[in-house]
């Protein structure tokens, strides 16, 4: 029972993963077409506080 439930987390992960170079390997076509790409994260300084 353990092992099945293992490889069905692992089965999402890869997929989840496969999702994200899919829709990052999007982003980079369009910024090769001129186009605008997906904006970029926030960074972690930008969220501090003053």
């Amino acid at each position: 029972m353990k092992d099945v439930d293992k490889q069905a987390r692992l089965a999402e992960k890869l997929r989840e993963n496969l999702r994200r170079r899919k829709a990052q390997a999007r982003g980079v076509k369009a910024d090769g077409a001129g186009q605008e790409a997906e904006t970029p994260p926030e960074s972690a300084d930008s969220k501090i506080l003053p």
